[in-house]
Formats: structure tokens, C-alpha cells, sequence
């Protein structure tokens, strides 16, 4: 297929039954004037051609095209038309290009002229109409859509500044007199347009009532962010629309002056029941908003919906996402943090409907990895787990008919696109990262190696994030260790020794905290840091007891240890935080699960848990008084 001008004698009449603004024809029904060079006799398309088809590319009037051979730029002959121009006729088209160049007065919202023009074109091809025009009165963008709804064009950024609206009006026909729809006032409201207008198409094509909403000046947390105005005739419609727009952003200015401006993100959470039931559904929430809390995030609005199952394209439905679209507009939020595990496609599908960063829970807990990062390790490992989470969004996010990585027939050209530049440069990234872990990893070795050598016996701390960990350590050991009321507050192992009443050591290590569903980006990234439990003689499994699910929170880790392989290492299941429990709460527990309660900040109960740690770690040196005084305890926790 190759291009070439093709002159066309009378394109008016000629190219009316194909046409379309890109149309696919046969060229031996055009009565050609010439082909190539020399001037037009009337006008001219600029086609790609395959033998006697021709694809049509542009059309260019004879004024401009005459006496060149060059291919025109596509300011020249691009048709500004958006939307469903199938089988548009040549004189559709035109009637279509006739209104770009149509122009309002800046203070006129709509005129009767326009008005009309606009419901008899939509009345000829059964489609809505709309064009969006800007503070001058040009009309800026066509759009065609159905018989039921039309779509507004990518033009760019979609969002204007603070207390500012986007300077373009939209006017639009409605082939029945429905008014403004949802869709209508979702788009005014996410855009922050000047004005949303929809104009009824009479049976005869003349404008029946125009019925116009604006933002609204005043805008209160669950309030309708829209104002709709009385349905007027456009001949009727008489108001400085120059005046009106100039009051309503000094408002609109007003209000974003009174908004505090912190240093962390705002966001909206948004959760599907998913087939969970409702107490482990607003477990999971809380869970959410936490790790929002934790990554720095200010969670000023929360969106749930109950379905059996997300859905596949954008989780929740369409009616949930209009108004999750107005929430976000609303509330002035930086981005959405879904509790689901999104796809590519729903990620991008979410973040194009509203015009937002839209994020699920691995990416954030992946966020708060990279924030509490602070050793080469930790850098390392959270850097390898987010290139290997983004690698497979990175190839859905590009226009794969690009790709030339096939090679072969078909796959040669002028090399490589800039999604496969970063495929592959990820790919090496990710294989330098392996490669510096496992150097890590053996010097990690050699020193457990070396410690092994001197026979002192390792006890590791685990448990799900933020139960008390860290605190417990520096409680035992008396030294100073990183705590913090936050989630992943520790990513780096933290080794201490712990003197036993009996003169005797042991090292105590503390490691990053678990979570349920731990994304297996992280587990696979920091498999190595978790590999130093395989040294443990003895697992201290820290257990929150003032969690309501932390039976679940005990499995969840379980879970994790099992899937290292770390399964065989002994086990003390200990219950921090009985403090926050009714008295007496904690010791119950610790019977129930053949566990110790204790209270890190409060030193509550640290001499049974030494004593149970004793046993199990030198059960063959103990005498026969300390087995039996043990065992009594033993038998006191059955």
C-alpha cells in the first residue's frame, strides 16, 4: 500500500456514497481528474492505495492543494470529528466540518442559529451532536455519538486547577427529551466544565428545550456538586455567561482557600464484599485504611459495594463508579486505593474514567517497603519486587501491534519501540538485582557461618506486622530498636543477644512483619531476608492479642513460614498486648493455645516466657527440679 493524491473532480457528489471521514473504497468508481503532481481540478483526498482500493487519509480543498505534491500536514486536511462518523455521507461530513467553524458570542451561552443547526444535523443521522466551545465563542471539538449517549474527546489534561473550571462549555442534542443525564453530570462535574447544555431534537429537527447545570458554588461533603437551571427555549436563553463563569470561580477560589494542605496524599479507599461476609469484609477494610495510614496517606472517604464477584472490567459497577468519579472531584483526592488485587486492564480502565492515580493494596504495601527501606538490602529487595510487579503492566499498558520483538517476516523495521526499550532494560535491572542479592545472600551466609561456630543458639521473632514485635525485643534486650505504631516499620533484621536467668545467651533476631496476602512479589523479593528464620532454633510467633481476627493473623503467618520451607522449626505462640485486654483476657488465651500473654510495654509476663523459651531451647540440660516445675507449667497452660 502506498499514498498518493487522488484528484477528484466533483468530490461532493461523487464521494457522498462512500465517504466517511476515513473511508475504504473502490477507486475505480472515482472520475479521477489526475494522479500525482499538477494542479486539482476541484479538490483532492490524500489516500494510501492497494492496487484499485483506496483508503482515505484526508481531504484537502483545491485551494490549498494546488500545485503541490506533498504530503500535507495534518493541520491541513485533519477532520476535526470525534466519535461514530461510520458511514457518515459527504454531506454529513461537511455539515459536521461547517460547525467547527461556526463561532458564538463569548457572553452568549447558546444562540437559536446554533441551536438549530445542531438538532437538524442530529435529527438527518439519528445520532446526538455536541460540540465543545471555549470562553472566546470557537468551537473547539465535533463529536457524533449514538442514539442514546456520545462521548467527549481526549483533549489533554481532563482536570483544571483549584478553583478553577476547564474553560470549555459542552453543547450536546438529545434525540428524546430525557434532559441531562447522569453521564451528562458526571462529565461536568469530573471535568469541571463551564457549562453542560443538552438541547431536545423535535420530530421536525427544530431545538426544543434546552436544559443547562453548572457547578455549584457551595459544595458540602455529600452534596450534589452540580446546579441544574430552569429548561428554557435557546431563543429564551438571555445572561452573561462571562459574568456568570467570573463569579462562580471567585467561589469556587474561595472555597479551595479554606482546604488544609498536608504533606501526605489524599485518597478514597474502594472495596467489593467479593462473596466475603460482613465482619471479615470490615476487617479487611480497616486492615486497608491502616496500611493507607502507614504509607502516609490521608483517607478522607471510603466506597464499598456489595457484589458476589468484581467486576472484570473496572470492579465495581458503572453506576458506583459514576459516583466514585464525583466523590473524587468532590473531596479534591490524589488518588483511589482499591482493596483488590487489580489487573493491567482494570487499572487502566479505572485511572482513564476518572482522570486519577489508581492504585490496589500490593502497590501500596509495596510503597510503604520502599519508604521504610533503609539498608542496601532492603533498597535491593523492594527495588526487585516492584520491577517484577510492573513488568507484566508494562507490556499490557503499550499498543502491542508495535511489537516488533518476533523478527522474522513481518517483524523487520526500524528497531525497537519504546515499550520493548523498557522491557528489556526492566529485564536487566531485574537480573543485576538477583545478581547483587545472592552476592548478599552469601556474605549473609558466611557470617551466620561464623556465629553457628560459637554454638549460641538463635531465637527469631515472627508474626503479622505491626503486633508488637520490635517493642518486644528492645523489652527483653534493653536496647535501643526502631518502633514505631505503623505497618512494615522494620524491613532490615535486627539481631540482639538475650541473657537468660541461668547465665546463659541466646541471639534474638527480629524480621520483617507478615500480612495476609502477602503479594508473592515481596516473599520472592525478600526470600533471602526470610531465609535468616532457617537458622532459628526456636520461633517466637508474636500474636496481637487485641486483634479481633487474629486467629486468621496466626494462619497468615503460618502460612508464610510453611511457603519458605520453615515449617519444622519449633514454635511459641506468644500473646503481646494483653494490656489493651479485660483482665485476666490474656492468661485465657495463653491456655486455650498453649501460648504465653505477656504485654511488651507494660513487662508483663516476660519471666514465663523466658522460662517456656528455656525449655524448648535446652530441654536436655535442664535438671530433674526445672523439668518438673516445667512441666507444671506446662500442664497449668494445657
Amino acid at each position: 500500500m502506498e499514498d498518493e493524491w487522488l484528484w477528484v473532480t466533483d468530490p461532493e457528489r461523487e464521494l457522498e456514497r462512500p465517504r466517511r471521514v476515513h473511508a475504504t473504497f473502490d477507486k475505480r468508481s472515482l472520475p479521477l481528474g489526475r494522479r500525482g503532481s499538477g494542479p486539482p481540478r476541484e479538490a483532492c483526498v490524500w489516500a494510501q492505495v492497494s492496487g484499485d482500493v483506496a483508503h482515505i487519509v484526508g481531504i484537502l480543498p483545491a485551494a490549498l492543494a494546488r500545485g503541490s505534491t506533498r504530503r500535507p500536514r495534518a493541520s491541513e486536511y485533519e477532520i476535526q470529528i470525534h466519535g461514530n462518523t461510520h458511514s457518515l455521507k459527504a454531506r454529513q461530513a461537511n455539515a459536521l466540518e461547517r460547525l467547527a467553524r461556526r463561532r458564538l458570542a463569548p457572553e452568549q451561552l447558546i444562540s437559536n442559529e446554533f441551536a438549530r443547526q445542531l438538532t437538524e444535523l442530529s435529527r438527518e443521522i439519528r445520532r446526538q451532536v455536541g460540540v465543545l466551545v471555549d470562553r472566546r465563542g470557537e468551537v473547539t471539538h465535533v463529536m457524533v455519538g449514538s442514539a442514546h449517549g456520545i462521548e467527549l474527546p481526549d483533549w489533554g489534561r481532563l482536570r483544571a486547577g483549584r478553583g478553577r473550571l476547564r474553560g470549555l462549555r459542552c453543547i450536546h442534542t438529545h434525540l428524546r427529551d430525557e434532559g441531562l443525564t447522569r453521564d451528562d453530570l458526571t462529565d461536568l462535574a469530573l471535568l469541571r466544565l463551564d457549562a453542560m447544555v443538552s438541547i431536545a431534537v423535535l420530530d421536525d429537527g427544530l431545538p426544543g428545550l434546552a436544559h443547562t447545570a453548572t457547578l455549584r458554588a457551595t459544595q458540602e461533603q455529600g452534596e450534589d456538586p452540580t446546579e441544574r437551571m430552569a429548561p428554557a427555549h435557546p431563543a429564551d436563553i438571555d445572561f452573561d455567561l462571562q459574568a456568570f463563569l467570573r463569579d462562580l470561580e471567585t467561589d469556587l477560589a474561595r472555597l479551595d482557600v479554606g482546604r488544609d494542605i498536608g504533606d501526605g496524599e489524599r485518597a478514597i479507599l474502594v472495596a467489593v464484599t467479593g462473596g466475603r461476609n460482613r465482619d471479615e469484609f470490615d476487617i479487611h477494610l480497616d486492615e486497608l485504611r491502616e496500611l493507607a495510614r502507614s504509607a502516609g496517606v490521608e483517607v478522607v472517604d471510603v466506597v464499598t459495594q456489595a457484589k458476589p464477584r468484581p467486576d472484570a472490567k473496572t470492579v465495581i459497577g458503572s453506576g458506583k463508579l459514576d459516583d466514585l468519579a464525583i466523590r473524587s472531584f468532590q473531596n479534591d483526592v490524589d488518588l483511589v486505593i482499591f482493596d483488590q488485587t487489580l489487573t493491567p486492564t482494570q487499572a487502566r480502565n479505572l485511572a482513564d474514567r476518572m482522570e486519577l492515580r489508581v492504585i490496589d493494596r500490593t502497590q501500596l504495601i509495596l510503597d510503604i517497603f520502599a519508604q521504610h527501606a533503609t539498608s542496601r538490602d532492603g533498597k535491593l529487595q523492594v527495588e526487585l519486587a516492584q520491577l517484577q510487579y510492573r513488568m507484566p503492566r508494562l507490556a499490557q499498558r503499550a499498543d502491542l501491534s508495535l511489537s516488533r520483538l518476533a523478527g522474522g517476516i513481518g517483524g523487520r523495521g526500524p528497531g525497537e519501540t519504546k515499550l520493548e526499550t523498557d522491557r528489556r532494560r526492566t529485564r536487566d535491572r531485574v537480573t543485576r538485582l538477583k545478581r547483587d542479592l545472592d552476592k548478599l545472600a552469601s556474605q549473609r551466609s558466611h557470617r551466620r557461618q561464623r556465629r553457628d561456630s560459637r554454638g549460641v543458639p538463635v531465637l527469631s521473632i515472627v508474626g503479622y506486622t505491626n503486633a508488637g514485635k520490635s517493642t518486644l525485643i528492645r523489652s527483653l534486650t534493653k536496647t535501643e530498636v526502631l518502633v514505631e505504631d505503623k505497618m512494615f516499620a522494620t524491613l532490615d533484621p535486627v539481631s540482639r543477644r538475650l541473657r537468660f536467668p541461668q547465665e546463659r545467651e541466646v541471639i534474638i533476631t527480629d524480621t520483617v512483619g507478615f500480612i495476609r496476602d502477602l503479594p508473592p512479589e515481596l516473599v520472592e523479593a525478600f526470600r533471602a531476608t526470610l531465609e535468616e528464620l532457617s537458622d532459628a532454633n526456636l520461633l517466637l510467633h508474636v500474636v496481637d492479642a487485641s486483634a479481633e481476627d487474629f486467629e486468621r493473623r496466626i494462619e497468615s503467618v503460618r502460612s508464610v513460614v510453611r511457603e519458605i520451607g520453615l515449617g519444622s522449626i519449633p514454635e511459641l505462640l506468644v500473646f503481646n498486648q494483653i494490656d489493651k485486654l479485660p483482665p485476666g483476657m490474656g492468661e485465657t488465651l495463653a491456655r486455650r493455645y498453649e501460648a504465653v500473654a505477656v504485654s511488651a510495654t507494660e513487662r508483663i509476663g516476660f519471666s514465663d516466657l523466658l522460662e517456656r523459651a528455656e525449655a524448648l531451647l535446652w530441654s536436655d540440660d535442664l535438671s530433674d527440679f526445672d523439668k518438673q516445675r516445667l512441666e507444671g507449667l506446662a500442664a497449668q497452660g494445657a
